[in-house]
């Protein structure tokens, strides 16, 4: 199974570059600095933005409760296959789509806010539309209580996201090829 995500990741990492943060998934080091600040006993509602291969969604899917819902919105077709064939969760919403439709999506499947938004996808290469976009519908889509968890390999998502949120704590892990920046934000 390994070999099939890193071999998937790594063939579309080469096809759409600018799509993908880095040629290998994030490391377990990132994983757990990413979802230490989760409240398992709230989650009752987690959005993945660009869920690859599932490194991420597989540790969600460990940990939330049996309860909860995961909603992943990813746009390649090749990962939205690889998603649905490994990962058969009743937990999981798998939809081929873009995080700019966060809010619809949530209607559509008759869940309330989410709890935890979380998204690696590469805000740095996007037009800057897009990225605004895509801020303020997850900060629509979001609970009161709730937080956006993001990680990137540059800082240049900083200002935008100080301009949506009302509050942005920093951090880094060092232990990723290649190291990432990690912002938790809050309405």
């Amino acid at each position: 199974m390994r070999r099939a995500q890193f071999s998937l990741f790594a063939r579309n990492f080469f096809k759409h570059p600018r799509m993908l943060g880095s040629i290998i998934p994030s490391s377990p080091f990132l994983v757990q600095r990413l979802l230490e600040r989760v409240d398992w006993q709230r989650a009752r509602v987690v959005v993945e933005y660009g869920p690859g291969v599932g490194t991420i969604t597989r540790e969600l899917l460990h940990r939330m409760p049996p309860e909860s819902t995961l909603v992943v919105l990813e746009t390649n077709q090749d990962f939205v296959d690889f998603l649905e064939q490994s990962l058969p969760d009743p937990r999981l919403q798998v939809i081929k789509g873009s995080a700019e439709t966060i809010p619809a999506e949530l209607a559509r499947l008759g869940l309330p806010d989410a709890d935890y938004v979380l998204a690696g996808i590469p805000f740095s290469t996007m037009p800057a539309t897009s990225r605004e976009s895509i801020l303020t519908r997850s900060l629509d889509a979001l609970s009161p209580q709730g937080s956006m968890l993001i990680y990137q390999f540059s800082s240049k998502v900083l200002p935008d996201l100080r301009r949506v949120f009302s509050k942005v704590e920093c951090d880094f892990e060092l232990l990723n090829v290649l190291p990432a920046r990690l912002y938790y934000c809050h309405p």
